[in-house]
């Protein structure tokens, strides 16, 4: 797991959800739309869109895609529980995504241009020097 603690668009968060839930079977419309964001109900697994105004159009397996307007903020759990993370507006269309990673979504993250592959290996050069410290203080 990978901390995540980066600047980034609410275009580019969308298409993180979308790579991570649905990018098999999103209408090509909803894809094209920045409006459209998937949600799926809470629990395990969970993507709720904090925004001012929301209206459901349609559902598809386990995914909701919701029309949003004003988004405040997303919250993301995968299904599996290994990845938690939450975008938050700073201002307009720009937020901070913050919260842990696991690898697939990290492969997501890349490709939807939220973090760099960069990024992810300074990230990991991090891990390892802690666990390194950690493992000499125990010794």
């Amino acid at each position: 797991m990978v901390e995540i603690n980066v600047e980034a668009t609410l275009e580019r968060f969308r298409t993180f959800l979308i790579y991570s839930t649905c990018r098999s079977f999103i209408p090509e419309s909803y894809l094209r739309d920045p409006g459209v964001f998937p949600e799926r109900e809470s629990g395990q697994g969970a993507i709720y869109v904090e925004a001012t105004d929301k209206a459901s159009l349609k559902k598809m397996r386990d995914i909701t895609f919701v029309d949003a307007k004003d988004v405040l903020g997303v919250l993301y759990e995968s299904k599996s529980g290994n990845t938690k993370l939450r975008w938050r507006q700073t201002k307009g269309m720009f937020g901070r995504v913050t919260g842990q990673a696991s690898a697939n979504a990290l492969t997501n993250l890349i490709n939807s241009g939220v973090i760099t592959r960069e990024y992810v290996e300074k990230a990991l050069a991090k891990m390892a020097e802690r666990k390194t410290a950690s493992a000499e203080k125990a010794a």
